[in-house]
């Protein structure tokens, strides 16, 4: 994040506002990028927290949805299992395989019954998010968002008008701390970049999880 907020100032990158949701890595990425944008020369404005761009609701994926799912589908059963008993970069695979069928499995219309954030909860926030921006018409703004994961890659499948699986596909492939920008009217919203990393040169700064 201080990489990102060097970068923003060598290239003269302003933000009109900027927008971080509410969890504690959201809001710490947010101020160390403005921290280090300040200290380098370039004005940026405060953050501003907005619930509506935190994560989905991955506590009660876990704790909730995939103990339902393990009732009724012995292969993620037999995953989640693995996965457990496991350690390293085992675990880390491991969780990846467990954890792709469980958020199609939150896609489909099966898992619509828990008292928790649904997937058409989830997609409507984040596209109530997107409206809201652009009802606001202010021509020639730049925002910026510090969100995560599942908002960006659902954010981006609204823009290319793809299906629901898109969003979780866009997801797997972000990279922390990567740029992904929009451009938009009242009318219009389209994907400008995708998960691009132009401040992180070193590419041992590429990092996943």
């Amino acid at each position: 994040m201080r990489v990102l907020g060097e970068y923003w100032a060598r290239r003269s990158i302003h933000f009109d506002e900027i927008f971080t949701g509410p969890r504690v890595r959201q809001q710490c990425s947010a101020e160390l990028a403005i921290a280090a944008c300040r200290q380098a020369g370039e004005a940026c404005p405060d953050p501003v927290v907005a619930q509506d761009l935190d994560e989905y609701d991955l506590k009660n994926l876990i704790h909730k949805l995939a103990p339902e799912l393990a009732k009724s589908n012995d292969t993620f059963a037999q995953r989640v299992e693995q996965h457990l008993r496991s350690n390293g970069e085992e675990r880390l695979s491991g969780f990846q395989g467990m954890f792709e069928p469980l958020l199609l499995h939150w896609q489909s219309p099966a898992a619509t019954q828990l008292d928790m954030e649904t997937w058409p909860a989830f997609r409507g926030r984040v596209e109530r998010t997107i409206r809201q921006l652009q009802q606001r018409d202010r021509k020639g703004q730049r925002v910026a968002f510090f969100t995560s994961g599942g908002f960006i890659g659902c954010a981006a499948r609204f823009a290319l008008a793809a299906p629901d699986r898109t969003a979780l596909e866009l997801h797997w492939r972000l990279r922390n701390g990567s740029l992904t920008e929009f451009a938009f009217t009242r009318d219009r919203f389209n994907l400008d970049t995708f998960n691009a990393v132009p401040h992180l040169e070193e590419s041992s700064l590429w990092t996943y999880r």
